[in-house]
């Protein structure tokens, strides 16, 4: 691993924020000093979006991740040339856009699997764009977990020192209760508790939510927590995994604990679950001035073979092309990429654990 890992930027929908955040970012000497970013996308769009911006910044297209040059006040651009320009229309969901965008993530997808670069950052999509154009994924998370040929992975949510990993995510609220199952908790324990060792946490502490109101009061409420996660809980920490409440923590109580340093990470039992918290922290709207002042936080797949952090907001179709979307999620994202790059470890050591005293 070179001292600045090299981030591959995948620019996202062209028909959304992706190229202008990326300006945005990559405006930032800090971002150069740390890493050595390329962005994957098409030139023009970068181009069209600068001169939005009125950034004095030089595009620099490149066919190979060699050729990139990597220095500030210079974007690299690995140019896909996806995009016919004359049509490109800001803001609204277009099948040469959805292609586009997909093609880009595969790209990078590739040259991270062929060691071209070192870990990747993923602007937002658009899931109607991408199914329009003919490929059938219901998100990033999908199309990496199919080009890696990864069948056992999850997403992890983080905002600051407030991170959570989803036992499911795009499904019916149905069917994820359905699949809180042990194995599949278990398994998601585990990921977690790697997850956090792969950013410098040497003995991470792991708080595991309930899913039925009050952990099920006993079994009055849902009989999952008796049934399902605790089994998982118990052998979790058999293999030395620290869970320091040693049961499900209620739904409504974990995340107050979380913020308060109890956990380094929390096992969510579904998608909302998970997600409403790091937004209500992460974003923040200003109802006096009737804008966003922050849209933070970042998304990583874990269990794949590559890193990927994305942007844990959409493609802002409604603030495209008008120069006023945040780049803060963005650099946390490329931040976090650069801290797991540096941390990578190739091999989990789990096995040979002893249980570690964790209170």
């Amino acid at each position: 691993m070179h001292k600045r890992p090299i981030i591959g930027i995948t620019m996202g929908d062209p028909a959304g924020i992706g190229a202008e955040i990326s300006i945005k970012a990559l405006s930032d000497t800090a971002i150069y000093e740390n890493c050595r970013p390329i962005i994957i996308g098409d030139a023009m769009c970068m181009q069209k979006a600068a001169e939005i911006l009125q950034k004095d910044i030089k595009i620099h297209t490149v066919q190979s991740v060699a050729d990139a040059k990597f220095t500030y006040g210079t974007i690299d651009v690995y140019d896909m040339q996806l995009v016919d320009i004359t049509r490109h229309i800001y803001g609204k969901v277009d099948k040469m856009c959805g292609e586009a965008a997909f093609q880009y993530v595969a790209k990078g997808i590739s040259l991270a699997m062929q060691g071209d670069i070192d870990a990747t950052v993923t602007n937002a999509i658009s899931k109607e764009a991408i199914n329009l154009a003919g490929h059938h994924f219901s998100g990033h998370t999908e199309i990496y977990a199919y080009y890696t040929k990864t069948n056992r992975y999850t997403m992890m949510l983080a905002y600051e020192d407030l991170r959570v990993v989803h036992v499911s995510t795009h499904i019916s609220l149905r069917e994820a209760c359905e699949r809180v199952k042990k194995d599949r908790v278990l398994e998601v324990i585990r990921i977690a508790d790697a997850a956090c060792k792969a950013i410098g946490i040497a003995n991470p502490k792991i708080g595991v939510a309930g899913l039925n109101p009050h952990c099920g009061e006993n079994g009055m409420f849902g009989k999952e927590e008796i049934e399902e996660i605790q089994p998982a809980i118990d052998a979790a920490m058999m293999e030395g995994i620290c869970i320091p409440e040693k049961k499900p923590t209620p739904p409504d109580s974990i995340f107050p604990k979380a913020l308060g340093g109890w956990y380094d990470i929390v096992v969510a039992m579904y998608h909302d679950q998970g997600h409403i918290p790091l937004k209500v922290k992460g974003f923040v709207y200003n109802k006096a001035l009737q804008k966003w002042d922050a849209v933070s936080g970042i998304n990583v797949t874990l269990g794949i073979p590559i890193i990927r952090v994305s942007v844990d907001h959409g493609t802002g179709f409604d603030l495209a092309g008008s120069g006023q979307a945040s780049e803060l999620s963005l650099v946390n994202s490329i931040n976090y990429a650069i801290r797991l790059a540096i941390n990578n470890k190739q091999e989990e050591k789990s096995n040979g654990k002893t249980i570690h005293d964790c209170r």
